[in-house]
């Protein structure tokens, strides 16, 4: 009986198959390159569903009247994040109507990168927007009273982001903007003051030309705590956007959230400019000293002698002896202390 078992003839009922289909189902590495896949920028993200805008060009600004499409992130991203600004390639139904759904297969490298932490022991980065040229920090000269360490922390992530900053102050009819520009003046910063005010024609922004000129054909973000004016000034820029506004708690002092999440809206003028929902904390987490000193190119120099993994705000950092020899000329002293102000923003130290 053995014999006759090993001579007999194997066929197909022989073969064992898995219960599991995808068991037997053959792997490859090879991904689809999706050559034909349409250029996009993202402009809004919501619970998954990304509102895009196509572009002519790869590298172009998108046109205020291009077509809209909604998609949805591609398996083969795997857990790659997608956020606003984030220039991104489409397959699938780019047409926009009512009821379609593109996907996005390929993320392009971002330029910029705007990012903040939970709290400064946070490891875990969250990604604020992608490809912005202009950080705008928008801060309110009383009421809400200006929380400068905030601002502080904004402007560091700017640095590390490789953004340029501007500073925008609000209701300066209520306070004059010089009592609270003296904190940041050694910086060089450009600043731009507003104020509401009434008018004949109705009730009107001052400064608000000043404000259109700076972000006229780049890409702005607008950022800054509750109350601030924030949502007010996107109206004001936008007519169109018909963002929400509040009003600063009369026993608290501070405002109420009215943004809910971060939208790209195209300025008439041409640019766009990114609301973001008001913040009350700015997590600096990710920040290195390096990042922070690269904004203060006067400085660099003197920290060729500094010991190795120097936090530039200790005993041994050679920055002392460099500026008070004059490597710095005259202002030396005054940027030094703006800088080590600014690192001590970063950790956390006096926050306000």
């Amino acid at each position: 009986m053995p014999a006759e078992r090993s001579r007999r003839r194997w066929d197909e009922d022989d073969v064992r198959v898995r219960p599991n289909p995808r068991g037997s189902r053959p792997r490859t590495k090879e991904r689809p390159v999706h050559a034909d896949a349409v250029p996009a920028v993202v402009v809004a993200v919501d619970r998954g569903r990304c509102t895009c805008l196509l572009l002519e060009a790869p590298g172009a600004l998108p046109a205020a009247g291009a077509p809209r499409v909604t998609a949805m992130r591609a398996r083969e991203l795997g857990r790659t994040g997608v956020v606003v600004g984030d220039r991104v390639g489409l397959v699938g139904d780019v047409s926009g109507q009512p009821d379609t759904l593109a996907r996005i297969v390929r993320l392009e490298e971002r330029r910029t990168v705007l990012r903040r932490t939970a709290d400064d022991t946070d490891p875990v980065e969250r990604v604020v927007v992608a490809n912005a040229d202009l950080l705008v920090v928008v801060a309110a000269v009383a009421d809400p009273e200006p929380r400068s360490r905030l601002v502080d922390r904004c402007l560091v992530a700017a640095y590390a982001a490789g953004m340029t900053p501007l500073l925008c102050l609000t209701k300066t009819d209520l306070r004059p903007s010089r009592e609270v520009l003296g904190a940041w003046a050694p910086l060089g910063l450009d600043t731009v003051s507003t104020h509401r005010e009434q008018t004949p024609e109705g009730l009107r922004i001052a400064g608000l030309d000043a404000l259109r000129e700076r972000l006229a054909d780049r890409v702005s973000v607008l950022v800054g705590h509750s109350g601030v004016g924030k949502s007010t000034l996107v109206n004001a820029l936008v007519p169109t956007a018909e963002r929400a506004t509040g009003r600063v708690n009369d026993v608290t002092g501070r405002g109420r959230h009215t943004s809910t999440s971060s939208s790209a809206l195209p300025l008439p003028g041409g640019g766009w400019v990114v609301d973001t929902p008001g913040i009350r904390s700015f997590g600096l987490a990710h920040v290195r000293p390096e990042q922070v000193l690269l904004a203060f190119p006067d400085l660099e120099p003197g920290a060729a002698g500094c010991p190795r993994g120097c936090t530039h705000d200790e005993p041994e950092c050679a920055l002392d002896a460099w500026v008070a020899g004059a490597g710095a000329g005259p202002a030396g002293q005054v940027r030094l202390g703006s800088f080590r102000r600014l690192l001590r923003a970063r950790t956390g130290e006096g926050e306000d």
